[in-house]
């Protein structure tokens, strides 16, 4: 590869602050309020226009279809996610569990009062590309945008950036998804056009079980609905409208009264790896070819899509594993399918995977506790991880992935953070006693 030498140059400071929180998908969003909450200073940093990473660039509406009769949550801000929005108008009912189903687009709103409310700093539109350092302690990030390249001082950094990005800049060890667990990429989209009743009546007639696309359960989810299509897909296989070698199932979300239909997962961009340009290129490209050739085969053998047109795509695409960071600790298949408890807990998530094949649904009230060290990433001070890059092994992450663990991963690394900086210690030596209980004041359950 060629190279170009680019001369030194001095660096603006554009802001200072207590806690900075880059990337604000739900284990961001909820670090940034949790440690503004706190009462620290709290810039949160976005690289998109909006708040809520996930759900509101990729869609992805179901942030806790896993829940039931019997489900055990942590609580905390991730349910207060649900709660707003449905306060707000922003939520509807979810067809295959207790949970709700959200606006994806009414969120952005959401996360705005939410953010104004707590009083953070936001910055969008503006990237972290670098980090600066002081011996092994982080001081803050490089930042590029329109106002050009600047840095934000923090006393404490969260990376929420989906990818560890922060962990990487600043020579974190960390391991990146290869082979078969590099997971595949999506691109959701909507559609208007919708016959609503149409469509129920078909889905009533052609019920699906959730053991119709699992490959491995417990057997026990087996014979709950599911929002699954697949007849439509293959048919259009068979009659030479989607290739052979294209993903022929689909999972379908919110309707609504106005015929749409919000949220429709059924995109799979095989092999791609998150933290590289031509790929990511070649993952949104691809996956809105793969979508429009899924929606005409909606419209030709899906009863109620006959007269379908597409209502909206994701604004990025969506993916589900990359880089993971190497933590103090490292949760395991084992912790997570044995009710794991920790001294460390920062809270606790319901026994569900979704990964890799494995799904596992939380309907006879088991959880596990989620340890604080899976956030603290090895021979670097000052830097928190929340989100899907926790520490832990490949079966672990079908739950820590999941945007309601995102959630809980986010808040014990924000109110971890603030404390840390409040008693002038680093976020390893933290008082996890103080932690625990400043998290239970927020309405989190760890035990």
């Amino acid at each position: 590869m060629k190279e170009i030498k680019e001369p030194s140059r001095t660096v603006p400071v554009m802001a200072e602050t207590d806690v900075l929180v880059v990337g604000s998908g739900p284990g961001g969003l909820a670090a940034a309020l949790a440690a503004a909450r706190e009462g620290v200073d709290t810039i949160l940093v976005e690289r998109y226009g909006c708040f809520g990473g996930n759900i509101t660039q990729s869609q992805v509406e179901t942030i806790s279809w896993y829940r039931h009769e019997k489900t055990v949550e942590a609580g905390g801000i991730g349910v207060e996610f649900e709660r707003r929005a449905k306060e707000m108008g922003g939520s509807r009912k979810n067809r295959e569990s207790l949970g709700e189903y959200l606006d994806t687009d009414l969120f952005k709103y959401v996360a705005d009062n939410l953010v104004t409310e707590a009083g953070i700093v936001p910055i969008l539109h503006c990237w972290a590309v670098d980090t600066v350092m002081e011996g092994d302690a982080l001081r803050g990030i490089i930042t590029e945008s329109k106002s050009g390249r600047q840095a934000i001082l923090a006393k404490r950094v969260i990376d929420a950036s989906g990818d560890a990005d922060i962990a990487h800049h600043v020579g974190a060890p960390y391991r990146k998804a290869s082979g078969d667990e590099l997971m595949s990429a999506t691109v959701s989209f909507g559609c208007s056009g919708v016959d609503v009743k149409r469509f129920l009546e078909y889905v009533e007639l052609n019920p699906a079980r959730l053991a119709d696309w699992a490959v491995t359960t417990s057997g026990k989810e087996d014979d709950l609905f599911t929002p699954y299509l697949e007849e439509p897909f293959k048919k259009a296989q068979k009659d030479g409208l989607i290739p052979k070698n294209m993903w022929v199932e689909a999972i379908w979300h919110s309707l609504t009264e106005a015929g749409e239909a919000t949220h429709i997962n059924a995109v799979r961009v095989r092999g791609l790896d998150p933290t590289n340009v031509w790929d990511l290129t070649i993952g949104e490209m691809e996956g809105r070819k793969q979508a429009m050739l899924v929606l005409e085969a909606l419209k030709r053998y899906t009863p109620g899509f006959e007269n379908a047109t597409l209502r909206t795509f994701g604004s990025s695409l969506g993916t589900r594993i990359s880089r993971k960071i190497i933590g103090e600790y490292n949760i395991t298949e084992q912790d997570v399918k044995n009710e794991a408890r920790f001294e460390d807990s920062i809270g606790i998530f319901p026994e569900f995977l979704d990964a890799y094949g494995v799904v596992i649904i939380p309907t006879t009230g088991r959880y596990f506790q989620v340890p604080y060290g899976i956030t603290v990433p090895r021979k670097v001070e000052n830097l928190l991880v929340a989100g899907r890059c926790v520490a832990g092994d490949r079966m672990s992450h079908a739950a820590t992935r999941q945007m309601m663990c995102c959630a809980v991963t986010g808040q014990g690394a924000g109110v971890a953070a603030a404390v840390s900086v409040k008693d002038n210690v680093t976020c390893r030596r933290v008082d996890i006693r103080t932690v625990q209980k400043a998290l239970v004041k927020q309405g989190v359950r760890i035990a």
